[in-house]
């Protein structure tokens, strides 16, 4: 699910000096011991999990996986405006960053895996403008300045923040580096949808104890006995729109970005492209549905 909030007003602003560059993966590392030790070897199994998997691949290889990317971007095109200053804090490689940069925008796209960042920048060399990149922790964005991005994307790094005082952190460089009234936009993974999608995949995650642990906790660490992904942290509806409200953030939309479709990727996968825009198009209609978010 995605939702996105007007910053209000009355958020206080700095201003510091603003730094973009591309960063080794070395330098990350002494970036993210300004915290505990704990959250460096967290971060590191998260960038070990993306370094082995092949994210160009995940929005862009079957129709179940694309109805994400025609969701959101179809809601990105209806509230932001024309020439935004975009930062993207979680690129991945580039999907969103190069749609956003295509229509015209000014985006900054930064990710904590190295590899990504290598994939953008092998990317722009194909594309007749530039995009400012780095390898970037989105807990400590200090190299940019207060109150520098009209949009910022955080599509990513929320649930793989497993501790409060980690989403809490991320949470505040987000509206720290957004300017008043600009647009946050937030992807979080339902916790009461996960357990259907791993179970149905694979039978070994049909596990009460999974269940009970992700139901209870929403956190999934990479040494739990039946871990299927990373450290993750799966959220709910209600908690994100409580979030939002206590940072005084007006919510002016939520929607589902995919819905039923990755559980039905042997039928969605099979279906003629007169047939996938059909289902495009009926989940389009349906994704502000109350019942169905966070599902």
């Amino acid at each position: 699910a995605l939702m996105h909030a007007k910053m209000q007003e009355k958020l206080l602003s700095r201003l510091v000096p603003l730094f973009v560059a591309l960063i080794s993966n070395s330098e990350v590392l002494l970036h993210m011991e300004k915290g505990s030790m704990q959250e460096v070897f967290i971060m590191n199994y998260v960038v070990e999990s993306y370094e082995n998997y092949q994210e160009e691949n995940r929005l862009t290889t079957n129709n179940a996986r694309k109805i994400e990317f025609i969701t959101t971007t179809r809601v990105l095109d209806e509230v932001i405006g024309a020439k935004s200053n975009i930062l993207d804090c979680a690129a991945g490689t580039g999907v969103y960053a190069f749609w956003l940069a295509d229509k015209g925008h000014d985006v900054t796209a930064t990710d904590i895996t190295p590899r990504h960042i290598d994939i953008i920048n092998q990317t722009l060399t194909t594309k007749e403008y530039s995009m400012n990149t780095a390898v970037l922790d989105a807990t400590d964005m200090s190299c940019f300045s207060d109150d520098t991005f009209d949009v910022v994307l955080n599509m990513g790094p929320f649930y793989h923040l497993i501790t409060e005082e980690q989403r809490e952190k991320c949470l505040k460089e987000c509206l720290r580096v957004l300017k008043k009234g600009g647009l946050l936009i937030t992807a979080y993974i339902p916790r009461y949808y996960v357990f259907q999608y791993v179970a149905t995949s694979d039978v070994k995650y049909l596990d009460g104890h999974l269940a009970k642990q992700l139901i209870e906790t929403g956190v999934l660490k990479h040494d739990d006995e039946k871990c299927f992904w990373t450290d993750t942290y799966y959220s709910s509806k209600e908690e994100m729109e409580s979030i939002y409200g206590e940072h005084g953030l007006e919510i002016i939309d939520h929607f589902a970005q995919d819905g039923l479709a990755p559980l039905l990727s042997h039928k969605v996968d099979n279906w003629e492209e007169s047939q996938f825009k059909i289902w495009c198009d009926y989940h389009y209609s349906i994704c502000r549905e109350q019942s169905v978010l966070g599902a």
